[in-house]
């Protein structure tokens, strides 16, 4: 028997993965700030810049697999729009990783096939080859693997916006903005496909 997105909780399946603690640990407000002339430079800790990359490839996650299901569906747009959204999260949440010098060259941002589903942290890999297993069984899964990502995002960049600067939570609240409105279009997607 399928596993379905539905049988699947968002626990379970980080704890499978090991990367709540990841997450977590951004709530650890090391190092501080110290004034140079009139601005204020924030030292991140190794736990906060960590936190950084992993929302980071998290946003790559939720396009590449929006991609990815959007080829099989070809007729549900939902997912065509979306992410194109998810496409400027990945970058707002790269300028922030430059800001506080964490090196995402390693990442391949390119739209090229060969690099849709290729993550450096493997955590973000098991998640995205997990999400398009799960979202291959049908349109009404695919949806609801939509609706998993979106409530994921929302909940990880909640976490990790503590205890991080203001930059960082501000870029983190217009992130969860955006999530919240995806996560009511795959609602209202998922009630039309019922």
């Amino acid at each position: 028997m399928k596993t379905t997105i539905t049988d699947f909780t968002r626990r379970k399946f980080m704890r499978s993965l090991g990367v709540g603690a990841v997450v977590v640990a951004s709530s650890a407000f090391a190092a501080g700030a110290r004034k140079r002339g009139s601005s204020t430079v924030v030292e991140l800790s190794d736990e906060q810049k960590d936190t950084l990359f992993f929302i980071f490839q998290e946003e790559k996650v939720a396009r590449d697999v929006y991609i990815t299901l959007g080829k099989m569906y070809t007729d549900e747009t939902t997912f065509a729009n979306i992410q194109i959204s998810e496409q400027e999260h990945i970058l707002s949440a790269q300028v922030l990783c430059e800001r506080y010098g964490i090196d995402t060259s390693s990442v391949n941002l390119s739209l090229d096939d060969n690099y849709i589903g290729q993550f450096e942290l493997h955590s973000m890999q098991e998640l995205y080859n997990q999400c398009i297993e799960l979202g291959q069984v049908s349109l009404l899964e695919a949806l609801k693997v939509g609706r998993f990502i979106e409530v994921t995002d929302i909940e990880d960049l909640e976490k990790a916006a503590e205890g991080m600067p203001s930059d960082v939570v501000n870029t983190y609240e217009n992130l969860k903005n955006g999530s919240l409105n995806h996560l009511d279009a795959f609602e209202k997607a998922i009630a039309r496909e019922s």
